[in-house]
């Protein structure tokens, strides 16, 4: 038995040759989804839970293959456990992990950049952005590196870092006005050339917080798909063309992509994660047996379902003490307010709405603003708010979208939102008018902007939330609107600052919406 054991040895291939997979698992703007949620988008069974870094835990753990965890960015804004603690849940998450490298996206400077660097300073893995700069001197910020260079499996994998120029306006733009951001393709050709003469590494990766450009939130699968003509500046594929890196990692555009995209003029594999910790990607890297150089790639979107892969006991500790010092931090008062900020008066316009509405044109600067009714989740009563009774009237993480309507858009987006003696928009900076026809459905509407009627061409700047304007219900006319543009600023953030900025007083201007039969 031993002198057979022995042949087959003899038969076997020295352990160097034989073939090397290294598995990369990518996530990008998680913004705060650290643990599983009920899948409401999944028709045969809304209720099952998926996502969550316990979950992802336990699947990577599983992994027999050599791997690394890699995140392109929008860590943490957009629950309470990311936003109040300024991203130290992230921080000590991810390194709970094992993560070896993280890419800076806008919504991390989103609490200035100290805070960002505070948490750098408590993460053990790399923040990267190779093409942030200091506007004064040109010189390169001290805590981000523009790459890092990882040893897996006797690999050398090296992952570059970028940010999108729209950093300088897709987060508070104070928080980043002495920063520069360099042309992404540019600095993307630069470094991996760099990385390549002085590293010598055995592949490269981009890690970017830009998108391949699709244009809408969602899931898809492109590899079918050329891209022809001009390709955008900010997108993951103008990257991949201008240096040729093995793969790119994307985000920001909320996109998943189901097997990945291969690009047929540079070859390279590009890969996004959708958002929120839902899914991640698995991107494999195959070795070559004999020359040890890389072979190929390939990319799947793996759904992080709770009942397949289970939760990490470990992580979700960690996740409870965050959530335990959150529930503290949620009873810290915000403001004062005079009086009861009720629900709808007769079905239409609201006490609690009209302030809501009021706060947001406020603060986006506009001249209107609407916001679904049914996003409006409690009211405010008087005395002193809290954070928690803010996070109650508005549970859910959308963002400001500010766009030009006109008079006639407006009257038809209310005419698709008046049913039933109820309204499902409230409104500010605009009065509405209409009345009740045979069938029940509204007629004769009349917008009126400081007591006159709006003509049908007058131009109007509306604030809204990017649930209407994504396709949630009623907001069909948003598609019609020119300058459109997600300011990707939490409307719960904006309702605390004008909160502390305006304490209510009194009730805000009744009789927005009046039915006149």
């Amino acid at each position: 038995m031993k002198k057979l054991f022995a042949a087959v040895l003899l038969l076997l291939p020295p352990l160097s040759a034989w073939p090397l997979t290294i598995d990369v698992y990518h996530t990008s703007d998680v913004h705060g989804w650290y643990s599983a949620r009920p899948a409401k988008w999944d028709k045969e069974d809304p209720k099952r839970m998926i996502g969550g870094f316990a979950v992802l835990s336990n699947m990577v753990k599983a992994d027999k293959n050599p791997h690394i965890l890699l995140d392109s960015g929008d860590t943490f804004q957009g629950t309470p456990e990311g936003t109040l603690t300024k991203g130290m849940a992230t921080a000590a998450l991810m390194d709970q992990l094992g993560y070896s490298a993280c890419d800076v996206g806008n919504h991390d400077y989103d609490y200035t950049e100290a805070s960002l660097r505070a948490v750098i300073a408590k993460s053990s893995f790399p923040w990267l952005g190779a093409n942030v700069y200091v506007k004064k001197t040109g010189e390169p910020v001290d805590y981000l590196k523009p790459y890092t260079v990882i040893t897996v499996a006797g690999k050398r994998i090296a992952v570059l870092g970028l940010l999108g120029t729209h950093t300088a306006t897709s987060t508070l733009p104070a928080n980043v006005a002495r920063l520069g951001f360099g042309n992404e393709s540019e600095a993307a050709a630069k470094w991996v050339g760099i990385i390549r003469r002085k590293e010598h590494p055995d592949a490269v990766l981009i890690l970017s917080h830009t998108g391949i450009g699709m244009g809408t939130y969602g899931i898809t699968d492109i590899s079918t798909m050329t891209f022809t003509g001009d390709i955008p500046p900010s997108s993951t594929l103008s990257e991949a063309r201008a240096s040729h890196a093995d793969v790119v990692l994307g985000g920001h555009n909320h996109v998943g992509l189901l097997k990945g995209y291969r690009d047929p003029v540079s070859g390279a594999l590009i890969a996004e994660s959708y958002w929120g910790l839902t899914e991640v990607s698995k991107i494999t890297l195959d070795f070559d047996d004999k020359t040890g150089k890389l072979a190929g790639s390939s990319d799947e979107l793996l759904p992080l379902w709770e009942d397949k892969y289970g939760e990490d006991p470990a992580v979700l500790a960690t996740i409870k003490r965050f959530r335990d010092r959150t529930a503290r931090e949620m009873d810290k008062p915000v403001s004062e307010s005079a009086v009861d900020l009720g629900a709808a008066r007769g079905g239409l316009d609201s006490p609690i709405g009209d302030w809501f509405t009021d706060a947001m044109r406020r603060q986006a600067g506009t001249d209107a603003a609407v916001q679904n009714t049914a996003g409006i989740r409690s009211t405010l009563r008087a005395g002193t708010v809290r954070m928690r009774d803010v996070f109650e009237v508005m549970p859910f993480e959308n963002t400001l979208v500010t766009m030009t309507l006109t008079g006639d858009q407006l009257r038809r987006l209310m005419a698709d939102n008046l049913e039933g003696g109820h309204s499902r928009l409230q409104v500010s900076g605009i009065a509405v008018r209409f009345k009740t026809g045979a069938d029940g459905k509204p007629q004769d509407i009349v917008i009126l902007r400081n007591g006159r009627p709006v003509g049908d061409s007058e131009r109007l700047t509306v604030a809204t939330n990017n649930y209407l304007t994504t396709g949630g219900t009623g907001g069909a006319v948003f598609a019609e609107a020119k300058d459109s543009v997600d300011t990707m600023r939490p409307i719960r953030d904006l309702l605390i600052k004008d909160l502390k900025e305006n304490p209510v007083k009194a009730l805000p201007e009744a009789g927005r919406i009046v039915r006149q039969d």
